[in-house]
């Protein structure tokens, strides 16, 4: 799976969302412009020590990205969108665009993506989700569908045992 912020604006957040990926093993696309420096220090601390283990790539443009992944499978994820996100079926190989915090994706783009714009439901007077929390509701459900394939799928106890 693969995981496109479309200018993300909070570090924090595309910290967290960098932590998500090294876990579960999917690629970060970063389409410029950011509301930060990648070398910021809330982005290394919300992604903790495990930042230079992800698999980062940014661009400077949607154009960009496209010419440089032209077979790819774009999931929008959206409030626009009229498809439930567990209502499609994710490949491993695919991505999953979010937007920026304070805009979502511009119209612009969806316009050419309503086949595959989805939606986490909210209350009808919820405007939208934190964007960290949007991408791990949506990549787990890919990653459920797609069955967990190459993770670790039972914990263990340090001190005691089960």
């Amino acid at each position: 799976m693969n995981i496109i912020l479309h200018e993300p604006e909070i570090p924090a957040n595309t910290g967290n969302i960098g932590r998500t990926c090294m876990a579960t093993g999917a690629g970060l696309h970063l389409i410029e412009p950011l509301g930060f420096r990648l070398s910021e220090k809330e982005l290394r601390r919300a992604g903790m020590d495990y930042w230079h283990d992800i698999n980062v790539s940014t661009y400077e443009n949607f154009a960009a990205f496209k010419s440089k992944n032209p077979h790819a499978k774009i999931w929008m994820a959206t409030t626009k969108a009229r498809s439930v996100y567990t209502d499609v079926k994710y490949s491993p190989d695919d991505f999953v665009m979010f937007g920026k915090e304070s805009a979502g994706i511009p119209e612009e783009i969806l316009v050419d993506y309503q086949a595959t714009c989805v939606r986490i439901p909210m209350l009808p007077e919820s405007r939208s989700l934190n964007l960290a929390n949007s991408v791990a509701i949506v990549i787990y459900e890919a990653l459920r569908q797609n069955g967990f394939a190459d993770m670790k799928m039972a914990g263990e106890l340090k001190r005691l045992s089960w």
